[in-house]
């Protein structure tokens, strides 16, 4: 029975099945796995049913722990019921969970796997939080896919209400969870037939009801817990066969098979790789393409982690194998070996206690790490790791894809190999934060998926910054199905949406020869040449990349877009792409608009549609000269002046090659210096205030709603201006107590988001032209060169402290003298929480210690490479 095709993300395809197979939905959002129940949400609100003709009740809790008890109160009352979680939020579940699991009450958690914090908290993909969850006595399905996302989580539906055992079913958090994949949505016929009405009728007799009185969960003693515990072995026991019998009935109805442990490879293969998730997709990807140059390998995807399976794992292995490598994704820290390892190594053990013995001689069980916190897992490190089982001396509790020169676990690998196939085409596009980039990408990806017969795959790499940070997104579609479950490494197509990137980024460096290149660029055809740096220029040429250009900016704002190109940048990919024909891609274009946008008002709509038609009218290909000529060199993040710390690991990080950095580089408990967002300088405003001195009141407002602290003032002795650059601005102090004093708002102009909130609050109009405020936007190039020397000069400045005057630190007015202790922040533009933080700051920072749990306040308060609270 085969399904409607559709180009959806891993966190859609679970949630698509969960809707349909449940009545009650408790959610609490934690990232990566909130989608899922915002999903849920909205498909409830506007009256989806579930295969039953009902509409599941979605219900918000205040914590996971919340959401975890309000699921097994509603188990109890006999509701199909479940919830999505990730990382922390997984965590705070696990006492509700042994209660479920101990009172065999059938229902399936969806987890966006995700790093639990350690010496650090990330938002990030692995393993460490399912992991942490396994004593709990749930079944754990893993997922690798997005079609996998969807099937798997149709099964363990239909699992846990037959073997009463409660699943978790986890997919990787960002690489699953987020990918865009052109997939095949089970059917509701399939989905009806897969859900057995007779063991939803025995979740409902089993309900706690006043019309059968029972009690559950009582407080046992020791004469008593022991042999209660051993009761529901038979169930754990049956699980297995029960979860491949699910897999079969799956596979008579939609042609998808899947097995507990799927082996893909060799029939002699003597290497084998055992590991679960979504770096089984690249393992199989290299396995296929070692095979064909000769080599006896395969690869064991674990699905079913829990119960473990012992006799069905061990047959799964080709009986030559003679080494196996165990990867697991994640750390446990003082243990013998990683929770998948020591299964394995305990299985292969048992087993050979047996009569029937499937090895003559037990195969060499190494266990390595690879992966954590989204960590990538590629093509070149799964050869690494096959050549490393080749060896006499097989290197035991090893790690991939880091330089480990500490206890010196790491294995190399060479970065260079690949097994993509020539017919995938792959892009790259280098976008900001909130500018639209990621969004234009997917319904590039379901334009493709959905409107051609290719194969498609959208996968985007964000900054853990709330706005305003760098997205790269990486597209791949073809012919054949996609398994490359990593990042582009050479792209037929980049396109840089931010010109600034230029001067941070060697954003050419994944480009491929004769590879097309878009930038969006304020310079005209026959100025961008000498207006781009050296290094761009040199892989232009070296590399035959065909570039192009378009100011985006230029065509939005006269199309009444304002600063959003994601539209236009969208429209110039296709054009250039070749994908689809030209006239037949503008009509898909605008479809999606309508789709995108009917919603906000035709206006909108029609602004869009302007946009697209202007475009194609806009789009120019530079002439590449035969030699290099610009005198404009990649800058350096980071000047020469700044703590070494800073040089040598805060600047690798902000420059994106973190990678390469090695373990010893990395504080081992966690504790980083205060005070490094001052060091970014990410210049992501094309707009910026501007102060009027003559008409300003220095009322301290505009100040205090700053959500960067990226406007400051300061008061100082007249003589200070001696030494002032010429542009900079000041005018007569406006308090009797400071005297001849004067007066200066300064900008950062390299650390404003162009938020506005300074203009908006700012009270006072000038009488001469009421249109202008006391402080207005205004383009930031013209004003970049010369307020970057004002804000150096403006910072050696005295600061104003609390104890050194009589001034009264009680109002908005002078509270702008204050220093802020927490400056440049990754919040978004326009934040209402951060204005708060910096007050406080102001008032108490130097006296504080400051306890954060999660959150928002954590990412922009503590977030790497740089961080905002500082010190005076």
């Amino acid at each position: 029975m085969a399904g409607q095709m559709v180009t959806i993300d891993g966190n859609e395809a679970a949630a698509y099945i969960a809707h349909k197979t449940n009545e009650v939905v408790s959610i609490y959002p934690i990232t990566p796995s909130s989608g899922m129940g915002e999903l849920c949400d909205e498909w409830s609100a506007k009256g989806y049913t579930n295969i039953w003709g009902a509409i599941p009740n979605v219900i918000e809790m205040q914590s996971e722990g919340g959401a975890a008890g309000s699921v097994h109160g509603a188990l109890q009352a006999g509701s199909l019921t479940t919830t999505f979680t990730a990382s922390q939020g997984l965590l705070l579940m696990i006492p509700n969970m042994y209660k479920i699991a101990g009172e065999l009450t059938p229902t399936v958690f969806h987890v966006a796997a995700r790093s639990i914090a350690a010496q650090a908290l990330s938002i990030f993909g692995d393993h460490s939080d399912v992991m942490a969850a396994r004593t709990t006595g749930w079944a754990m399905l893993f997922s690798g896919s997005v079609q996998e996302a969807m099937d798997l989580a149709l099964i363990s539906q239909a699992a846990t209400l037959e073997t009463r055992i409660p699943f978790l079913h986890a997919f990787d958090g960002f690489r699953t969870s987020h990918e865009v994949m052109k997939i095949e949505r089970v059917s509701d016929d399939v989905i009806r037939k897969m859900i057995n009405s007779h063991f939803v009728r025995s979740l409902r007799k089993r309900a706690l009801s006043p019309d059968h009185p029972v009690i559950r969960g009582t407080a046992q003693n020791p004469d008593a817990f022991f042999q209660a515990r051993e009761t529901v072995n038979p169930y754990y026991d049956s699980a297995p066969f029960v979860v491949q019998n699910t897999m079969d009935r799956f596979a008579e109805l939609t042609g998808r098979q899947y097995r507990l442990f799927d082996y893909v490879g060799a029939e002699d293969a003597d290497r084998v790789i055992v590991m679960m998730g979504s770096g089984a997709e690249a393992a199989e990807e290299t396995v296929n393409y070692l095979i064909e140059e000769g080599e006896k390998v395969g690869v064991l995807k674990i699905r079913l982690f829990r119960p473990f399976a012992v006799n069905l794992f061990i047959n799964s292995l080709p009986e030559t194998v003679r080494s196996i490598a165990v990867l697991d994704r994640t750390k446990e820290p003082g243990a013998i070996g990683e929770p998948l390892y020591q299964d394995v190594v305990t299985a292969i053990s048992e087993s050979m206690l047996g009569n029937k013995q499937r090895f003559e001689t037990p195969p060499i069980v190494v266990g390595g790490r690879y992966g954590l916190s989204s960590k990538e897992f590629t093509p070149a490190m799964v050869a690494a790791i096959f050549n490393t089982l080749n060896k006499k001396r097989i290197k035991n509790h090893f790690t991939i894809g880091i330089h480990d020169d500490v206890t010196k676990t790491s294995i190399p690998f060479d970065p260079s190999f690949s097994v993509e196939d020539p017919e995938t085409v792959k892009g790259i596009f280098w976008g900001l934060g909130s500018d639209g980039t990621v969004g234009a990408n997917k319904n590039s990806i379901k334009i493709i998926g959905e409107g051609t017969d290719n194969f498609a795959q959208g996968y985007f790499v964000y900054d853990s910054k709330k706005a305003g940070a760098i997205t790269v997104s990486h597209l791949r579609f073809g012919p054949k199905p996609i398994k490359s479950t990593y990042l582009v490494s050479e792209a037929n197509f980049v396109g840089v949406h931010q010109f600034q990137f230029l001067d941070k980024y060697n954003v050419l460096e994944q480009a491929a020869h004769g590879a097309c290149f878009i930038l969006n660029s304020p310079y005209p055809v026959d100025e961008i040449w000498d207006n781009i740096p050296r290094n761009l220029q040199n892989e232009i040429i070296s590399k035959k990349i065909r570039f192009y250009i378009i100011n985006a900016y230029d065509v939005a704002q006269k199309a009444g877009m304002g600063a959003r190109i994601n539209t236009i940048m969208q429209t110039c990919f296709f054009a250039l792409s070749g994908v689809l024909p030209r006239v037949e891609v503008i009509d898909r274009i605008k479809k999606s608009i309508k789709k995108t946008y009917s919603k906000k008002g035709k206006a909108l709509v029609e602004k869009n549609y302007a946009a697209v038609d202007a475009t194609l009218a806009n789009l120019a290909e530079v002439k590449i000269p035969k030699f290099v000529s610009s005198t404009i060199e990649l800058k350096s993040l980071i000047p020469d002046f700044a703590p070494k710390f800073v040089q040598n690991v805060t600047g690798v990080l902000m420059s994106g090659r973190g990678n390469d950095l090695p373990v010893s580089a990395f504080p081992d408990d966690g504790t980083y210096p205060t005070g490094t967002a001052k060091w970014e300088k990410r210049a992501v405003s094309t707009d910026v205030p501007v102060w009027k001195s003559e008409t300003c009141i220095q009322c301290g407002k505009c100040i205090l709603v700053c959500p960067h602290a990226c406007l400051r003032a300061k008061t100082y002795s007249p003589n200070r201006l001696d030494k002032a650059p010429t542009t900079f601005k000041s005018a007569d102090a406006q308090w009797k107590e400071l005297g001849d004093a004067k007066y200066t708002i300064q900008l950062s102009i390299d650390d404003c988001t162009g938020c506005e909130l300074c203009v908006e609050i700012c009270p006072v109009k000038d009488k001469q032209q009421p249109e202008t405020k006391a402080i207005n936007m205004k383009k930031a190039e013209s004003y970049r060169a010369s307020e970057r020397d004002n804000w150096d000069f403006f910072t050696m400045l005295p600061d104003y402290t609390p104890y050194s005057t009589d001034l009264k630190f009680d109002n908005v007015r002078n509270i702008q003298l204050l220093k802020p202790l927490f400056e440049f922040s990754g919040a978004c533009a326009g934040c209402g929480e951060t204005p708060y933080l910096k007050l406080m700051s102001q008032l108490f920072g130097d006296r504080s210690i400051i306890a954060n749990a999660t959150g928002c306040s954590s990412i922009y308060g503590g977030n790497l490479p740089t961080t905002p609270w500082t010190k005076n």
